[in-house]
């Protein structure tokens, strides 16, 4: 039967991931995109049920990424690393066992009134209805294969596509249209690559969120640039969009491996 969820939850602390979490460079182990939104949604849970109506919002999550796990159960951990009335620093973790395989810093804000002197300079993209299906048979796994990818001309590294998922984050749960967007953030490294993913391996080792607008749920746009060094290294960025325009930027980054023939 196809997943309708990434997760299910077993207790307040414990989830299942389900086959839709399975991995694109390895089908045995996880694809950590929808770990990102995941944790988002776990510090939002929290802030909820610790302030009620006087949550604060998340305007950055740090995340960074503990090596390759398998669809194993996990257990979530959230503390409050700086406590305060209008900002607040929470920390989230996912487990397996005794080993920590994700974890994530939110910066949380008190919301205020400033739609009078709103605005950016980024630039908008094309809607997803502009653009054709992408086609995604370089990657394998359950989590590519429960999305869906509309991807504009592009070229090595730079490119614009859309993606969005009908499945829930957490079964019988509802999720903020924020975490339901960060489920998908960690599309950017792979989706315009640099290099085919047959003759070079460039997974990421974290990924960054900034937010100044929350985004509306639907398709997630991606504005997106690759970069490799000459040492190993790499850096994925991207403007994310939504249809009412940009709403903030992801980072990634990459360790560059060339397969060996």
């Amino acid at each position: 039967m196809k997943p309708t969820s990434y997760f299910e939850r077993i207790s307040a602390r414990e989830l299942q991931p389900t086959p839709a979490t399975s991995g694109a460079w390895n089908p045995d182990e996880v694809h950590i995109a929808p770990f990102i939104g995941l944790l988002l949604h776990e510090v939002e849970r929290d802030a909820a049920a610790r302030r009620g109506e006087d949550a604060l919002t998340v305007t950055r999550v740090a995340y960074d990424i503990f090596g390759a796990f398998p669809l194993d159960p996990l257990r979530v951990d959230t503390r409050v690393v700086r406590p305060g009335r209008t900002i607040e620093l929470v920390e989230a973790t996912l487990s397996q066992g005794e080993r920590t395989v994700l974890a994530a810093r939110a910066w949380l804000q008190r919301a205020g009134d400033t739609a009078s002197i709103a605005g950016d300079h980024d630039a908008r993209i094309a809607g997803p209805d502009t653009m054709p299906v992408a086609s995604q048979d370089e990657w394998s796994g359950g989590f590519v294969r429960s999305i869906e990818v509309r991807r504009g001309e592009w070229q090595p590294g730079r490119g614009v596509f859309w993606a969005q998922s009908d499945l829930d984050l957490v079964a019988g749960e509802g999720a903020s249209d924020l975490a339901r967007a960060a489920r998908l953030f960690d599309l950017a490294n792979g989706m315009v690559p640099r290099a085919a993913p047959d003759e070079v391996l460039f997974p990421n080792i974290d990924l960054t969120l900034h937010v100044f607008r929350r985004p509306r749920r639907g398709w997630v746009g991606f504005d997106t640039s690759v970069a490799f060094g000459p040492d190993g290294h790499g850096l994925t960025s991207a403007v994310l969009h939504d249809d009412g325009g940009s709403f903030g930027r992801v980072s990634q980054t990459l360790t560059v491996r060339p397969r060996r023939a």
